[in-house]
Order: structure tokens, then sequence, then C-alpha cells
């Protein structure tokens, strides 16, 4: 049963690479109805977040044009930016940038100066995400839905709400499979206890969700500053 997960994980997100070459390559709760009702950000924030791409993307296009190679990755209002540019400069300018778009409370700058990666590097990432979600649904104790995936050049973000624990397991997880060259965490950290309270409540939220919020702007938002640790 998990090797049929995993194959159709691994089919699916290859043959969707036509879809991913100008975008980053990027899995989260994305596998089924179930994965993303469990997705730990309000209804609010995930259509916010969406929102979010969106103006990085136009800001992006507006400033520089199609020059610069630049994913923009938000999950909970704080962006993750990766890619390739040209210059150090471009590289703080396009930070300053999206600092200012709309709705943005944070930005974690992971942009390397050089030559935009190849057709192959990111049919490579694309490969890589599969392999990575495919490994965490394999592992049984790991909610791979809880996740966001984004890999960039062999290195692998990890995005969520996560405990410690699911922090530990999930990098131990990632660090095995076979073309990961870094991993590294961009988390925002809750307890134990806060997470029973999101797993009690859900039932809750579910029975209430015909006023569920439309809209990101004001939605809660955890007051944990994001964590990022690279691990090698």
């Amino acid at each position: 049963m998990m090797k049929n997960t995993r194959n159709t994980l691994l089919t699916m997100l290859v043959l969707a690479w036509g879809l991913l070459a100008c975008a980053p390559v990027v899995v989260g709760s994305m596998v089924g109805g179930a994965m993303v009702a469990s997705d730990r950000r309000t209804t609010g924030i995930q259509l916010e977040d969406e929102g979010i791409e969106q103006r990085s993307v136009s800001a992006r296009r507006e400033n520089f044009g199609d020059k610069e190679h630049v994913n923009f990755t938000s999950y909970n209002r704080q962006v993750l930016m990766t890619g390739e540019v040209s210059s150090p400069q471009v590289r703080q300018q396009l930070e300053q940038l999206i600092s200012r778009v709309e709705n943005v409370r944070s930005v974690v700058n992971e942009l390397a100066i050089g030559p935009a990666s190849s057709v192959g590097e990111r049919t490579s990432d694309v490969v890589l995400v599969a392999k990575v979600k495919a490994a965490m649904v394999d592992s049984e104790d790991v909610f791979a839905n809880v996740f966001k995936v984004v890999a960039e050049r062999g290195t692998v973000y990890l995005m969520g709400r996560v405990t410690q624990r699911e922090a530990q397991r999930a990098t131990d997880v990632v660090r095995g499979v076979s073309g990961v060259k870094r991993v590294v965490r961009v988390f925002e950290y809750i307890s134990e206890d806060e997470l029973k309270g999101m797993q009690s409540k859900r039932a809750a939220d579910a029975s209430t969700s015909a006023t569920s919020v439309t809209s990101g702007t004001g939605a809660p938002v955890a007051p944990n500053a994001p964590v990022v640790t690279p691990i090698k």
C-alpha cells in the first residue's frame, strides 16, 4: 500500500513538471482532501498566502522584469524567497521590496548570487520534492500534510507550524532521502499542548464551517517569530 502511495505521488509530481517549470517546486497540503483539511493555517490565512505569492510575483515583474529567477513561497504570511539573482544589490532590493508587499509579516531571503538554475536542475528538484513527500508519507509518524516543502538546487526547505518533536522527526526523514544536499527548516514552533488544542478544535470548526473566514486580513497569527535553521 505504501509503495503504491509513493509511486502515485512521484508520478503526479513529475508529470506536473510542465506546469511548474517557471514556478517554485513546492508541495504542501495538496495530496487529497483530507490533507487540505488538516492544514494548520486558517482558511483565511491560506487564501492570504496565495494572494501574497501573487502580489510578490507582480512586484518582482514590475521592478525587475524577468531578468531574475526568483520564487516566492508564503506560509502564514511569512515569505520564503529562493532562486538566483545577478548581484548582492538585487538580492537586498528584492528583500526590501517583498517586505513591503501587503500583509507580509516577515521575509526569509535564501536567494543565491549567480546564474539561473538550468531546466535539468529544476527537473531534479521536482523529483526531489516528490521523493521527500513520499518518504514522509511512508514514515507513518510524520504528518506530511502539515509541511510545505520547497526545493532549490538540491536544498530542501521545510515550512510549517510544528512542534519541536515533529520538526526533528521530519528533518531526520528528509536527510535520509537520496539527492538532498541540505535541509533548511523555516518553522514556527508550537507546543505539544497547542497541537492537542488544534486537534480537538478541528471537529468544532468543521461544524461551524458555514461562517468560516474568507479573508486573511485580521485573522489570528501565531505570535512566535519564525525560526530558520540550516542543517547540513
